[in-house]
């Protein structure tokens, strides 16, 4: 765990470094994906005026990713910070300057200064919080959509936010490269929430979470990518050898080359 002295994040977060490490994580994610896709149901709708608390869950190792190319892309002008493991952090330093703060896990410790450091990042109405709702890995097909302890607490330290949840999954269509598929559900109200007995208020968060998800795999299942705006643009088609034998057939008979397998894959756009 970070030393209880260290700067807040808010202190230490680095426009410079936002704006050079989106480029980064753009161009890793266009290597290694289709595309970003945002159910065009569940674009982000979170109220003006109050912070906001972007609740998801975490089925893989690119969600990290995802939180820098979605928090650019849909909330630019509002900072936005995230929790980690604290080991984990301390092996990507760097990340300290991307709004990233260290949490110990596990410990009665950790879930007393996470929710110190979150209290303190809230106290602006500009910023956002970006959490992982399970706290750990889940698969999107596990039901109950598990929450982590401190999810349920959010509300009593930031009265005045509004709880975002978001739903990810990671599937492959027709291309060689998956598809990172996103959606936004309504905002929940903190304020409302805290008038509810902890039980029931965990059960709230939980079924707006599922029902998001829940939504998003239907259109995942449709495999139709009309139903979603593309937030970034990955490569196409298969590359390597085949696609240069591709190209030059198409270069051969005049016409332009197209290195989607699907041209459905356009939709979307």
């Amino acid at each position: 765990m970070a030393a209880a002295d260290e700067p807040s994040p808010v202190a230490l977060r680095s426009e410079r470094m936002m704006r050079f490490f989106e480029v980064a994580f753009t161009r890793s994610f266009a290597a290694s994906f289709t595309a970003l896709r945002v159910a065009r149901w569940g674009l982000p709708a979170a109220p003006e005026g109050r912070p906001a608390i972007i609740l998801m869950n975490h089925p893989g190792w690119w969600d990290g990713v995802l939180v820098m190319l979605l928090m650019r892309r849909f909330f630019r002008e509002r900072p936005g910070f995230t929790p980690m493991d604290a080991a984990a952090l301390e092996k990507y330093r760097f990340m300290k300057r991307l709004g990233v703060f260290g949490v110990e896990q596990n410990t009665a410790r950790g879930a007393v200064r996470f929710l110190q450091t979150a209290k303190q990042v809230l106290e602006d109405p500009r910023h956002t919080l970006w959490m992982n709702a399970p706290g750990r890995f889940a698969d999107v097909r596990e039901r109950p959509v598990p929450l982590a302890p401190g999810v349920t607490r959010l509300p009593e330290i930031a009265p005045t936010a509004a709880i975002l949840p978001v739903a990810i999954e990671y599937t492959h269509w027709t291309e060689k490269r998956g598809e990172a598929l996103v959606a936004f559900g309504p905002p929940l109200d903190c304020g409302a929430l805290l008038a509810m007995e902890r039980a029931p208020r965990t059960e709230a968060i939980r079924a707006a979470h599922t029902a998001v998800m829940d939504r998003l795999a239907e259109d995942a299942i449709a495999r139709d990518p009309a139903r979603f705006l593309v937030a970034v643009e990955g490569r196409q088609g298969v590359g390597g050898l085949y696609g240069a034998v591709q190209y030059a057939r198409a270069l051969l008979r005049g016409q332009r080359h197209d290195p989607r397998h699907d041209p459905r894959a356009a939709e979307g756009r």
